[in-house]
């Protein structure tokens, strides 16, 4: 083992060790090797960064428009530059006090006073203090960590006499050699000094876009630590034992009443993810089954064929979804389609009173609940199944990573096994699925039901928002109900967006006698869902809401959706909100209100959305704006996925690497289980959640 990294406060960061510390590798670097004069920064305006240095002429505390503090700089040559901050401690005004000498490093942009810098970088230094030589490393942080702890940690670490035994490289250099062909691979020890403190021969573009034969070294390290976790996962899995189900539907059982009643053909992808579930419940290893299909492409059908085959067969089926308004309405669903054929549902949320959650229980506990459908109320304590056979997670990314795992763990029973079906209406992008899903078979469904009409999706701007009120009147009079989102409950200071409840409100007024409902995340679990009964029975004709109707919502007379303040909604939720209409046979529409300042990726963002309702496309724009943590939900976990590359560019390494997991597990199993200690430790668990 290395020595202890002491510090409480390296602690915060997760640096126990010397390898903690090298491991911690820079999130980007600056180049402070240039010193620009104020006049040469200034004349070159357009979001670049410079670095310059003066003497503090000027020192000021503003209280309008808010609290701020003005620093003015001049340097040798006369000019001057006012550098802002909005946020700031006694302590760096005494840093920056009038006559120190400083270099400051920013963006330069024309502000009220004139040229200035907000919340530079500073350091005071001589006026002939020495430039540095070559890049500095930035490296993630907590509150109370400066830089220079972290960099004084990684340079001790770097001498304790048993790290480079640590850092010894453990895969055989012909078996690099021959899976990444053509590509030169330091050391692993060497690998990380470059990326520390990079020399001035080294190509400083390449470490900066991580394209440096050092960082492909440690990319193919953690990538590989990754895919031999979820290679292993595998393994486990197909050795556990599950109950194995005949892939013949029982003869008169609710499975085959359910499909004669069915008042709809199943569509070609419904029925190609059914056949693959059935198959894999036939096993007699645990599913572990990824259903992913767009808004309103008919999962829950699915889900419910792969329920009623385990009832059949004698097992329990659970539903669990992360929202109450998602899990009641699989609830009422289930409950129209499933008890005239004499299913037994049982439901359980969190909000339930002590009684119905004690009769409920009792149902799960003696298996007279064949179906049970809930919330994260099904694996809290005093939950226990008779005999559970299969278990859906619904948007399983909206689960924390530790929530899942305790699914698995709570269902897993010591000899027989649950079987898993996780669905998602955010579709994953190839290189995520391929990533990340190693232990998971994924089936799509990727066509609408037939009637089903596309979403014709308009961009309009904020100030016609009293054209679109007017407009309102005439869908409504068709016998049509509408969504009306807001992306905030009260005002903000800041943002000053309209919210759900000022909207409500003055909707009512310039709609008289239109029955207006309103529904946020601030409301009780009873009052939200009896506004969403009221609306999904025609007794609201609009419907104010925020993003609490994201997903689950399913109300097929309902034809227009607004949104306003679009540009605030990422990707993911616009495409949700989306697909909330569109789900009958009346042409719907989907209307993006928009404000006056866009930035060039909402304006991207809003376009794409207008052009495209391919999920499909959406969840690779997504990508590449959020990174795959926040995708996948992994972010819950506390641990960061893959820091150090960039699945979208890198591809071709993923594919190789996925080889090299293979081949080590096989040809060389201890070097594997060693690689995997040292970059996963007992982080393991939660990639294979």
């Amino acid at each position: 083992m290395t020595k202890k990294a002491s510090s409480p406060s390296l602690e915060k960061l997760g640096l126990h060790s010397s390898l903690d510390c090298v491991l911690h590798l820079p999130i980007r670097y600056e180049d402070e090797t240039k010193l620009s004069t104020i006049g040469q920064a200034v004349g070159t305006f357009g979001g670049l960064t410079f670095q310059v240095q003066g003497v503090v002429i000027k020192q000021e505390v503003l209280f309008r428009p808010r609290r701020q503090l003005l620093v003015v700089i001049r340097d040798e040559h006369g000019d001057e530059l006012f550098l802002r901050w909005l946020n700031f401690y006694p302590s760096q005004q005494k840093q920056m006090a009038v006559g120190v000498n400083l270099r400051v490093r920013g963006e330069i942009r024309d502000g009220f006073y004139g040229p200035e810098m907000v919340h530079p970088g500073v350091k005071a230094v001589s006026p002939d203090a020495p430039l540095p030589t070559t890049l500095t490393p930035v490296y993630s942080t907590v509150a109370g960590v400066g830089q220079h702890v972290i960099r004084q940690a990684i340079s001790k670490a770097f001498k304790d006499d048993e790290l480079q035994s640590h850092l010894k490289d453990l895969l055989p250099r012909e078996v690099m050699t021959s899976t990444f062909v053509g590509l030169s691979i330091p050391s692993l020890w060497d690998a990380l000094n470059t990326l520390h403190q990079p020399g001035k021969s080294d190509d400083l573009a390449a470490i900066q876009d991580r394209h440096h034969p050092a960082w492909r070294r440690v990319q193919i390290e953690e990538l590989l630590a990754q895919q031999l976790s979820l290679l292993q996962a595998r393994e486990k899995r197909l050795a556990r034992q599950a109950v194995r189900m005949s892939q013949q539907a029982i003869k008169g059982g609710v499975l085959e009443n359910f499909l004669k009643q069915l008042p709809f053909q199943l569509t070609n992808a419904q029925q190609q993810s059914w056949l693959g579930i059935l198959k894999d419940l036939g096993e007699s290893y645990p599913m572990n089954r990824l259903l992913q299909g767009d808004v309103g492409s008919g999962k829950t059908v699915v889900a419910t064929l792969a329920a009623l085959h385990c009832i059949d067969h004698g097992y329990q089926a659970a539903i669990m979804a992360p929202t109450e308004i998602l899990a009641e309405q699989h609830y009422r669903k289930l409950k129209n389609w499933l008890e005239p054929l004499g299913v037994k549902i049982a439901w359980l949320t969190g909000s339930l009173k002590a009684k119905e959650k004690r009769e409920a229980q009792e149902l799960i506990s003696n298996g007279q609940a064949q179906l049970v459908i809930g919330t994260h109320a099904l694996i809290q304590e005093g939950v226990e199944f008779a005999r559970l056979g299969f278990a859906v997670i619904d948007e399983q990314h909206r689960f924390g990573v530790k929530q899942r795992l305790r699914l698995q763990q709570k269902i897993d029973d010591v000899e027989v096994d649950c079987h898993q079906l996780m669905m998602s209406a955010t579709p994953i992008p190839r290189t995520l699925a391929m990533t990340f899903y190693a232990d998971l078979e994924v089936s799509v469904i990727n066509e609408l039901p037939p009637g089903r009409t596309p979403i014709v999706t308009k961009l309009v701007k904020n100030e016609r928002r009293q054209e679109l009120v007017l407009g309102l009147v005439s869908e409504l009079n068709k016998g049509r109900q509408v969504y009306w989102v807001c992306p905030l409950i009260e005002e903000s200071e800041v943002l000053q967006l309209k919210t759900a409840v000022e909207t409500h409100a003055a909707l009512q007024e310039a709609l008289p006698g239109v029955s207006i409902g309103l529904v946020h995340g601030r409301l009780k679990g009873a009052e939200k869902n009896a506004v969403m009964q009221a609306f999904a029975a025609g007794d609201i004709q609009v419907l104010v809401a925020t993003t609490v109707i994201e997903v689950g919502v399913d109300v097929p007379n309902a034809s227009l959706m607004i949104i306003e303040h679009a540009e605030r909604f990422g990707y993911s939720q616009l495409h949700q909100l989306r697909g909330r209409v569109g789900r009958g046979s009346a042409e719907s529409v989907c209307i993006l209100l928009y404000g006056p300042e866009l930035s060039m990726a909402a304006k991207e963002r809003l376009q794409t959305l207008k052009e495209t309702q391919d999920g499909f496309v959406i969840a690779e724009r997504d990508l590449a704006l959020r990174g795959p943590g926040e995708l996948l939900g992994s972010k819950q976990s506390g641990d960061a996925m893959l820091r150090f590359i960039d699945l979208q560019k890198e591809s071709w390494l993923i594919e190789k690497t996925q080889e090299l997991a293979k081949q080590l597990l096989i040809s060389h199993p201890d070097i594997a289980q060693e690689h995997l200690l040292r970059w996963l430790g007992n982080r393991a668990e939660y990639l294979k959640a």
